[in-house]
């Protein structure tokens, strides 16, 4: 167990919580708002913004890392539970309760990635690729399914958003219970046309613009 943070270490963490809530509101609203704008919603001025960060990038860098770390403890609990289908629709459950995807999605290409989010990424993507595998082994998923798809379910679900954050958990709930039902195996649909989303796709959105 890890000894109690000190009064200043503990203050100073949890202004890093508003100031990285803060960023997410902010970059999710315009992914191209300047600094000042997360500064202004966190309440800090922009002096105690750039001591935690040297710029936006640093800031954009650490938010997708906050946001990987939050889809690897989502990951990491659903592989736990015994059943294969439970597993996928907690994983993908999971992610979606967590909103860090559709983050990522909008910061894509805004900025250089580093090594390490390059190894937190390739983590989550091994976690979440050996959930779809077992739920694929144990014959519970459509055997048209790819794991690219499930990246896309993530951003049709997480693109519902109301102005009422209670809503908008309501009505994702709505979408991914339908969604869910759609990639079992026993799904009504008939074969999807076309065939899924590749890697390189999804991937070539975080090349800069």
């Amino acid at each position: 167990m890890s000894a109690p943070l000190s009064g200043r270490k503990a203050q100073a963490a949890r202004n890093d919580e508003v100031i990285l809530a803060a960023a997410r509101a902010v970059f999710m609203r315009t992914p191209d708002a300047p600094i000042a704008a997360v500064a202004q919603e966190a309440g800090v001025g922009v002096s105690a913004l750039y001591r935690r960060y040297s710029g936006k990038e640093d800031l954009l860098i650490t938010l997708c890392a906050d946001g990987l770390h939050r889809f690897i403890a989502v990951a990491e609990r659903a592989a736990q539970l015994p059943d294969p289908w439970d597993s996928f629709a907690a994983f993908v459950g999971g992610v979606i309760e967590e909103d860090t995807h559709s983050l990522t999605v909008h910061l894509a290409g805004r900025f250089t990635p580093t090594p390490e989010l390059g190894d937190l990424s390739q983590h989550a993507s091994s976690l979440g690729n050996a959930i779809f595998d077992r739920a694929t082994a144990a014959g519970v998923l459509r055997d048209d399914l790819v794991r690219e798809d499930v990246a896309m379910i993530f951003e049709q679900v997480t693109a519902v958003r109301v102005d009422d954050p209670e809503r908008t958990r309501v009505l994702r709930a709505r979408y991914l219970a339908l969604l869910l039902d759609a990639v079992r195996i026993d799904a009504r649909t008939g074969t999807l046309p076309g065939p899924g989303p590749t890697g390189a796709e999804l991937g070539a959105r975080w090349t800069p613009r």
